[in-house]
């Protein structure tokens, strides 16, 4: 019995993951307007953020769609099918559970940032423009 139903649910995720990038696609907002040099600035703070996530996790999705509107250049790494993204977000954050989102201090420290609330509300609240 437990195989049909993991044959079930690989299936059904199987059917409905194009349905998922589609909409994906299809939902993700506008970014915000800045200048040029706003822009380069917020590049700049935003290169040393790595988000591991899987394709078409609902909760990757939402974050995605956060940085899109927010306009951001985060490097998107993903745990689900390249080995070493998986290992690197176990070994770093102790778990892999996605979506994450690495935060490289300036310190060389680096934080782990798990929840997808929690990812928004930490990229709201530093490159939301005024």
């Amino acid at each position: 019995m437990k195989v049909i139903i993991r044959y079930f649910f690989r299936t059904l995720r199987l059917v409905l993951t194009p349905f998922m990038l589609l909409s994906e696609k299809l939902s993700t907002p506008e970014s915000v307007n800045r200048s040029a040099e706003e822009q380069a600035r917020v590049d700049e703070a935003s290169k040393d953020l790595a988000l591991y996530q899987f394709k078409a996790c609902p909760f990757c999705i939402k974050v995605r769609k956060e940085i899109a509107r927010l306009g951001l250049n985060i490097e998107t790494r993903d745990a689900q099918h390249d080995p070493e993204h998986c290992a690197a977000l176990e070994a770093g954050g102790g778990r892999v559970k996605v979506p994450c989102l690495k935060i490289r201090h300036e310190d060389g420290s680096e934080r782990w940032l798990y929840e997808s609330g929690e990812i928004k509300a930490w990229l709201q609240e530093r490159f939301e423009p005024a």
